[in-house]
Formats: C-alpha cells, sequence, structure tokens
C-alpha cells in the first residue's frame, strides 16, 4: 500500500521494529529482580516465575484464563501487514500455553500528527483481519497520541488447566521440536535497509501472520511436556527459558534448524539487527558454541523472531505425532532440532 499524502515509512518513526524493540534480557533481569512480590493466590497456574508467555488463572475445574498482552513498533512498512503481524504475534502467546483465544482488546498508540486517520485505521484493519481468522472479536483497547507508532493487543484464552503447558516442564530425555523456521529479524533488518526483495518480503509476511494454531491440540498430545513461543530473544533465548525453568540442559543440533530462505546471505551482508547482539550481550555466557561456530549462525541464533514458531519439548515417542499435527496445520518446515539433558557443569544450552 501507498502511504498516502507523501507520509514517512512507517518503520521510518521507530527506533526498532517488531520484537526487537523488547528490552534486552539481562536488562530486563535487572529491572526486574528488585520489584516487589506480592503474595500470589492459588488459583494463579502461572505467573512470571519463569517468564512464561501468559498468565493463567484457574476459574474452576474445567477452564482456566490465558491472559496475554504483545505490542511493538512497526516492522514493515505497509499499515495493513503491520497490524497483521503485531495481531498474530500477541495471539501466539494464547496458544503457547495450549489455549484457545477467545477475545482480544487492541492497544494503540500513534504519532496523530504525523500519521493520517487512514493509515492508523488501516493498520487496525490488519489486526481486525487476523483476530476474524483466530475466531475471536476485538472487544475494545485503548489509545494514546504516541511519539511512535505502536500497536498490539492484549489477548484472552481459555484451557483446561489439566492441559496448560509451561515452559518450563521440560523433561531429560525430551527431542525439542521448532514449529516456523528462523530469520524474521534479519529480513526486517534488510527491508528497513530496502535490501529485501519482493520475494523475501512476501516470506516474511506469510510466516509472521501465521497463526500458531497447533497449540490446543499440541497440548492434548501424550507426550508434549513444554511449550514456549520463539519471539524477540531469540531461539537461544527461550531454549535457556526452557532449560533454566526445568533445571536441564537443553542441545541443538544446529545443521537440523530450519531457517527462511537467503537470510544466511543476508547476514553475511550485515543485515543483522541491534536486537541480536543485545541477546547475546545478556545470556552469551550461557551458551557453549562449538569452536568453528560462524558469526552469522551466532546471529541467526539470537535473531529477534516476531510472531515466531512454537517450540515443543515432548517425548521421542511423541515426535511424530508433533511433525504431522504442524504439518496439518500447514507448517511444513517443523522439524526436530535437539533434545533436553540432565543439566551438567557446563552451560546450560549446547550448540552442535
Amino acid at each position: 500500500m501507498d502511504l498516502p499524502n507523501n507520509e514517512p515509512r512507517l518503520t521510518s518513526l521507530s527506533h526498532g521494529g517488531g520484537c526487537g524493540c523488547k528490552i534486552a534480557p539481562g536488562v530486563l533481569s535487572e529491572i526486574l529482580r528488585g520489584t516487589a512480590r506480592m503474595p500470589l493466590p492459588p488459583e494463579l497456574l502461572v505467573g512470571i516465575e519463569t517468564a512464561d508467555d501468559a498468565a493463567v488463572y484457574k476459574l474452576n475445574d474445567e477452564q482456566a484464563l490465558i491472559a496475554t498482552t504483545d505490542f511493538f513498533m512497526p516492522i514493515v512498512d505497509d499499515p495493513y501487514d503491520f497490524g497483521r503481524i503485531a495481531a498474530t504475534n500477541a495471539i501466539s502467546d494464547v496458544y503457547a500455553m495450549g489455549g484457545r483465544p477467545i477475545m482480544a482488546l487492541a492497544l494503540v498508540g500513534m504519532p496523530i500528527n504525523v500519521l493520517s486517520t487512514r493509515t492508523i485505521a488501516r493498520i487496525l484493519e490488519g489486526g481486525e483481519s487476523v483476530c476474524r481468522e483466530a475466531g475471536i472479536p476485538i472487544a475494545g483497547g485503548h489509545t494514546i497520541d504516541s511519539v511512535e507508532p505502536i500497536y498490539g493487543l492484549v489477548a484472552l484464552g481459555l484451557v483446561h488447566p489439566s492441559r496448560v503447558k509451561r515452559n518450563a516442564d521440560a523433561r531429560a530425555g525430551d527431542v525439542l521440536i521448532l514449529g516456523k523456521p528462523l530469520g524474521v529479524g534479519i529480513l526486517s533488518a534488510a527491508l528497513k535497509k530496502e535490501k529485501l526483495d519482493e520475494a523475501g518480503y512476501r516470506q516474511m509476511i506469510a510466516t509472521t501472520t501465521r497463526l500458531n494454531t497447533p497449540g490446543p491440540e499440541l497440548a492434548a498430545l501424550d507426550g508434549v511436556h513444554a511449550l514456549t513461543d520463539v519471539t524477540g530473544f531469540g531461539l537461544a533465548g527461550h531454549a535457556l527459558e526452557l532449560a533454566r525453568g526445568a533445571g536441564l540442559t537443553v542441545n541443538i543440533d544446529w545443521g537440523r534448524v530450519p531457517l527462511l530462505d537467503g537470510v544466511v546471505q543476508l547476514a553475511e551482508a550485515g543485515h543483522i539487527t541491534g536486537a541480536s547482539g543485545r541477546n547475546w550481550a545478556g545470556y552469551g555466557a550461557e551458551v557453549g558454541l562449538p569452536v568453528d561456530f560462524p558469526l552469522t549462525a551466532t546471529a541467526l541464533l539470537t535473531d529477534p523472531q516476531t510472531s515466531g514458531g512454537l517450540l515443543v519439548s515432548c517425548a521421542p515417542e511423541a515426535a511424530d505425532a508433533v511433525l504431522a499435527l504442524f504439518a496439518r496445520h500447514g507448517f511444513a518446515g517443523a522439524a526436530v532440532i535437539g533434545g533436553i539433558a540432565a543439566a551438567g557443569a557446563g552451560p546450560r544450552l549446547q550448540l552442535r
């Protein structure tokens, strides 16, 4: 879509796009370290203790409420696509807990003296289109006049209390399966520098607007122990959350990790986000790399994924069923990328 009235590119108005806007993990840990901890009610099944994807509150023996929120600055220039990506990303956290979304609230901050009402409306229309695809209404929201464009959702969902999938319940001996290929941050960095071709852009939109619909069915599968989604902290950051939460070690076979087409070449050309380096600074000491591990691979390992794939820890005998479920939902690139082992003396995350 051409922006009306010679408006600036959306990405030119943001200091960082998509999940690359997240506060770096090391800085976030420092911020949260001194915050007060209120007594938690027993109905709160999942809170902030393991940096999980959403809060979960037990309503009764059959239902638990999932509550989450996500919002960010533009990762693309097309307003409609920006809205679609932001909404898909926000709803993903409901799926990552094993739940079914039921409704959303919109969070909107826009520089109203810079962007036209038509452009802002197109962002909201993009978000609404994804919510229709997910089968949920946008039931309200909140708007402010802000310096940078911001859009996202509060997403609510339901799950049976026994099917809640936390990021901390991986077991030694599990295999690790990734639902979407990596490289969204690389593509977004190239786009911002006007170095991404049309095929690359279409690929970027296709992966970032694909809802992680396998979540509820994965939660119902015997042998699926832990779920999360890979977003702003990159594959390494979210794999480390699995490892820390369970007190185990995650092993990743880098040669089996699916990548989006062309991202290695773009990374080699220098199209790497600043968030990738901040991620590595925050948790690199917990990652063991082979001596010959390429710098481009490290950049992809820490690449912030906007609306990234589900990361599944499951028993080996459940792996075929998990992959078949992903395939039925259109995630042909899902792959086994490693496994979970007992904690050793080395780093929590090991690459080979």
